[in-house]
Formats: C-alpha cells, sequence, structure tokens
C-alpha cells in the first residue's frame, strides 16, 4: 500500500506540474488525450465525426469549453449534435468559436473526465477540400497557428499539449497519413477504408494533422530505429522520392547534436498547404510545388522541417510571441546543418542575406522578436523577426559562449523542455545555468528590443602618431552593447591587424596604432553582428 501511496503522490506531482505549465488559454482544464473518428466521402467536403477527448480539471468547475468553429452564414462550419461522458447525455451549447458543455456532476481539481462529442460539417478552414496541381481530389489538415478548431473540437493553444489518435474512414483509393504510428489498416464496406494512428507523445494541435491522397509511398531507410519515409502523389514519385531522400543525412545531425529524436516515425509528405513546409509532428507536409528533382531549395526546407520536431512540436513555445523558439531555432538550426556538410562560407553567405533581410523588415515594421501587439492575427508573427532575426540571434549567442558551451545550452535547454512548454525567459535560464554567462542584457536588448544596431562607422589615419582613429556612433534610439570585430589591412610588408572592441556608448572612439596607412577596414569581417552601417574614411 505504501508504494501505490508514493505512486500515487508522484503521478499527481508530474500532472500537477504539467498543469501548472498549461493554463494560459484555459485554466480551468489540461488536456491528456485526443481520440477522433472520422469519416469522409467523395461525394461532398463534409465530415462526420466523434470526438473523445480526456480531460485533467486544475480547478473545480460544473462547465466544461472547447474552441470549435460552429456554422456560419456561408453554411460552412461545425454542428455538435450530441455530448456525452459514460454514455449519459450532457447538455450543451454552441455558438460561432467554442462549445460549452454542462457536467451532470460537478469535476474536482485534479479528476480526469473523459467527453464525447459527436459532429458533423462541412469545414471552413484547417481541413481542406481540393484538387493538386495534377486535378486529383486531397484532403489535407493545415491547422497552423489555430486552424484546429474549424474541424476539431480541442483547446487550440500551444500551450496546452495532448496526445492524439485519428481513426479515418474514407474511400479506400486514398492512402492516409497523421501524426504517430499505424495501428489499423482495414477494409470496411462499400469501398472504404479504415485507417488508425496513434501519437503517444503529447503535440500542440497546431500540428495534429491528416492527410489523404493516391500516394505513391517508399522507405529509403531507418536512424535509429526511426522509418523514414516519403508520401508523394505518383506523377511526382521519382522527383520526391530523390528530394525526401534528404532526410536520412539531415536526422542524424540534429539527432547527435540536440538529442534523441522526439517521435517513433517521420514521414515527409507532398501536400496541400498555405506554406512552403509546415512541421506536423512526425509527418511534416509539403507544398506540391516544393518538389523539383534537383534538391538545392528542398534540402533547406526539410532541414528547418525536420529541426521543428524538436523545436516547437516537441519543446514548444508557451504562447505565441515567442513562436521565435520555433521558427528562429530552426532557421539557425538549418544554417548549422548546412555549415556542417558545406563549409562556414555557406554560413556566412546565408547571415550576411538574412542579415539584409532583418534591416528591410525593420523599415516596414518595427517591432521587437517578442512581439505582444498581435493579439488575434498571430500568422503576422510568421515574420522576418521569428525566422530570420530569431536565427540571428542564436548565431550571436553562439559566439558569445562558444560552441562547445552553445551547443550544450541547446541540449540543456531541450533536455528541459522536451514534450513541454517554454518562454523566451525559460530559455535564457537554461543558457545562463548551463553557461554561467549573465545573459539578461542580451536577451533585452535583442529579443525584447524593436531594431538593431545602425551604426556610422568613420575612421581617419594620423600619420604623426602612426595610428588609426576610428569613430563608432550608434544613430538607433535605443543604445545596444556588443562586441565588434575590426580587420585592418595593412600594406604588404606589415601584417594585417585585427580587433575586437566592445561597443557600449551612444559614440565610441578608440586609437589603433598601425605600421602605416591601412589600404582598407572591414567591420565584421567573420559576420558575427546583427546591425546596419559602413565603414566610412574621413578625407
Amino acid at each position: 500500500m505504501r508504494s501505490i501511496y508514493l505512486l500515487i503522490i508522484i503521478t499527481l506531482f508530474v500532472v500537477s506540474t504539467k498543469a501548472q505549465q498549461q493554463h494560459i488559454n484555459n485554466p480551468f482544464i489540461d488536456v491528456q488525450h485526443y481520440s477522433y473518428a472520422i469519416t469522409l466521402n467523395d461525394e461532398n467536403d463534409e465530415i462526420n465525426a466523434i470526438a473523445a477527448i480526456t480531460v485533467m480539471f486544475l480547478k473545480k468547475s460544473g462547465i466544461i469549453t472547447f474552441d470549435f468553429i460552429g456554422k456560419n452564414t456561408a453554411g460552412k462550419g461545425m454542428v455538435a449534435t450530441a455530448v456525452s461522458e459514460n454514455k449519459n447525455k450532457l447538455l450543451f451549447e454552441q455558438n460561432a468559436t467554442r462549445i460549452k458543455i454542462e457536467l451532470n456532476q460537478p469535476a474536482q481539481a485534479g479528476e480526469l473526465r473523459t467527453f464525447n462529442i459527436n459532429y458533423s460539417g462541412t469545414p471552413a478552414d484547417g481541413l481542406v477540400f481540393s484538387k493538386n496541381k495534377f486535378a486529383e481530389r486531397t484532403i489535407f489538415a493545415d491547422n497552423w497557428p489555430n486552424r484546429a478548431r474549424n474541424w476539431l473540437p480541442c483547446i487550440d493553444h500551444p500551450s496546452d499539449k495532448a496526445s492524439v489518435e485519428f481513426s479515418v474512414t474514407a474511400p479506400d483509393h486514398y492512402k492516409v497519413i497523421s501524426n504517430g504510428i499505424l495501428v489499423e489498416e482495414s477494409a470496411q464496406e462499400n469501398h472504404k477504408k479504415l485507417t488508425h494512428w496513434k501519437e503517444t507523445v503529447e503535440i500542440p494541435t497546431k500540428v495534429m494533422v491528416i492527410g489523404l491522397a493516391d500516394f505513391a509511398v517508399n522507405y529509403p531507410g531507418n536512424i535509429d530505429c526511426i522509418p523514414v519515409s516519403s508520401w508523394v502523389f505518383p506523377q511526382d514519385k521519382n522527383n520526391g522520392f530523390y528530394d525526401y531522400e534528404q532526410a536520412l543525412q539531415i536526422l542524424p545531425f540534429f539527432i547527435k547534436k540536440v538529442g534523441n529524436y522526439p517521435f517513433k516515425k517521420l514521414a515527409n509528405v507532398e501536400a496541400i498547404t498555405v506554406f512552403g513546409g509546415m512541421e506536423n509532428a512526425s509527418a511534416i507536409f509539403y507544398n506540391e510545388r516544393t518538389i523539383t528533382g534537383k534538391r538545392g531549395y528542398s534540402e533547406e526546407l526539410i532541414a528547418h522541417e525536420i529541426a521543428h520536431q524538436w523545436f516547437g512540436n516537441s519543446a514548444t513555445e508557451t504562447d505565441w510571441p515567442h513562436v521565435w523558439l520555433s521558427e528562429g531555432f530552426a532557421t539557425a538550426m538549418t544554417n548549422l546543418y548546412l555549415e556542417n556538410k558545406y563549409g562556414k562560407d555557406t554560413l556566412q553567405h546565408r547571415l550576411q542575406a538574412d542579415r539584409n533581410i532583418i534591416i528591410d523588415f525593420a523599415k516596414k515594421r518595427f517591432t521587437p522578436i517578442v512581439d505582444t501587439s498581435e493579439a488575434e492575427n498571430f500568422k503576422a508573427l510568421l515574420n522576418r523577426n521569428s525566422y530570420q532575426k530569431g536565427g540571428w540571434v542564436l548565431h550571436m549567442l553562439r559566439r558569445k559562449m562558444g560552441d562547445h558551451l552553445f551547443w550544450k545550452s541547446i541540449r540543456a535547454y531541450y533536455a528541459a523542455y522536451a514534450g513541454k512548454n517554454a518562454t523566451t525567459d525559460d530559455l535564457r535560464k537554461v543558457f545562463e545555468k548551463t553557461s554561467g554567462l549573465p545573459l539578461q542584457k542580451f536577451f533585452k536588448q535583442w529579443l525584447y528590443t524593436a531594431g538593431h544596431p545602425v551604426l556610422e562607422i568613420k575612421w581617419r589615419y594620423d600619420e604623426e602618431k602612426k595610428a588609426v582613429m576610428l569613430q563608432i556612433n550608434q544613430l538607433q534610439k535605443t543604445t545596444f552593447s556588443f562586441p565588434m570585430q575590426f580587420l585592418i589591412y595593412q600594406n604588404k610588408k606589415s601584417e594585417n591587424i585585427n580587433k575586437t572592441f566592445l561597443i557600449n556608448e551612444s559614440i565610441t572612439s578608440m586609437k589603433i596604432s598601425v605600421s602605416d596607412k591601412p589600404t582598407k577596414i572591414v567591420a565584421d569581417p567573420e559576420t558575427n553582428l546583427l546591425y546596419e552601417g559602413r565603414v566610412v574614411e574621413e578625407k
């Protein structure tokens, strides 16, 4: 009895710890598991479904509410027809955006309950019925950021992660792909087929999906016992299989550098999606236009989406303003993978291109990376700050820490938040603990402050003193603190001079001894600083 009692205490502690992270969108419940049984047909775009949702109550409550888009004036949307618990019918109300269920017996804090919702309708979004580029019917989920509610009753927020399973009954000419592992595939009456996929890892609703098409499927190999597969439209079979096989080289890099792959399979899927790629957990969807058979662009796209399996799917941002923890990380990890494969010059060229993109974006939209201004339009957060600037911040952290401490910090962060949710401040604390460096000022200026250093860099040669007089003026409103490297080219008889200075004032002046007048001075020669400006010689 003592061991059972201790097990109960430990279990409640684990649930309680998880619950403390997952209360942003709905403070009353924490979803533990979703089970969706969905029936689809080729006659129309209607779905018939039953959702079984298991929740942990965080507080005493007599009601429960889920995000769920009701029918609109155009006739699209979901209509709930019955709600039950343990076969007992429950009263419910459905409006345009939610379903509210009255409990026959109030729930107590810490109680686990399962609710069944029968519903049907034509999704207005989220589950997309369309034709692919070969004019063949396809059905693909496209949930990011909070579009799952259009076809699934759920808590449609990244802070509430849960395991999920989909049992899909559809015409038997379709192959069905989803999250997790295949549990069942069986023939049904009237040329129908049941396909059941189950994901036991807790994931956010943004990456819970199904995809139906007349796929050609290839299994090019396993990585650390993880089966890697390619799902493409038959007409793209040769090019698609060739492009997607790159996953066999990409996956081991992230496993080695970050940690064990968090899921039991990796499927790369040609799909219909509004994005170039969508990192759905263990079943990545790529826009059908990205298959070329020439690799190149697809290599960085595949690397980006595979990196998301760790950053975004497993270690997930707590709320939308912290989406750079997904996109900035995937951008940086892609750069690091390509650096590892092709060399330092490739990294520098990508960083230089990204720096120009960031500078241009700041002129159009002057906001910090952690941006709380978009209360509703979450897609607006998929911008150059979240991707390129977030990636640049991680690059500067790498240079600040050195490679050993940087990768040690990355692994520590992932180990701490795998299967959980994190904020930007959570990341800072892990990096500080692992590296021993104070990082509050760094995080404040690069992540919570809009803009970047805009520099006027001037130099003149003092022949009498045999010195370069260098002046750096910060022209932006907020003064930044950063190290800046200068490479001073001298004539052929003298060795070039490489100096790094800490710039932390609005105006910084310095004197550098030289043997002769420099032929050229280059700022940031190794591309380690996110800044705008150029070096000018004073005449």
